[in-house]
């Protein structure tokens, strides 16, 4: 396991779309721990394959219940919303202000290429939309209502 570089804001990377995962084999699930080693150094909730580098589907998500991974995440149901501070690894000591839905359900695959259902309100709902969306090349800046403040500003606000 290793913990891998975290592309940021600019890198071309996180603009683009990821492919879809066929199979799992060992270079998979390297990739996987290292993903989730990564998260956990950086003290993050969530990290996606794009932001080391990699363009497959594929999140890993902790929110403080233990790891998830989703492979080929689909957002299948959702509902309610709502609304608050919404930070990422690629964009460091930055956060804004971001709705999204507050009830979220999805169907992806584990480590074994078994299909799921996960469901997650609060804090699972915004960190399975915020990594979903890094799949398709889409940053939370972009979702921002308001301005993006460093995070000192934030606390002062």
């Amino acid at each position: 396991m290793a913990i891998r570089n975290i592309r940021e804001i600019g890198d071309e990377i996180l603009t683009k779309t990821c492919r879809e995962v066929k199979e799992v084999n060992d270079r998979t699930k390297d990739l996987i721990d290292d993903m989730l080693d990564t998260m956990y150094e950086a003290n993050g909730v969530g990290l996606a394959a794009p932001q080391v580098g990699v363009l497959k589907r594929i999140v890993v998500i902790d929110i403080g219940e233990g790891p998830v991974v989703m492979i080929n995440p689909r957002i299948i149901e959702t509902s309610g919303s709502q609304t608050g501070n919404e930070g990422c690894l690629s964009v460091p000591g930055k956060a804004g202000v971001v709705t999204r839905p507050d009830y979220v359900k999805a169907v992806a695959f584990d480590e074994n290429m078994e299909e799921y259902e996960i469901e997650g309100t609060e804090l699972m709902a915004r960190a399975i939309c915020h990594e979903c969306d890094h799949l398709d090349g889409i940053l939370y800046v972009s979702k921002v209502e308001g301005e993006l403040l460093s995070s000192e500003e934030l606390e002062e606000a």
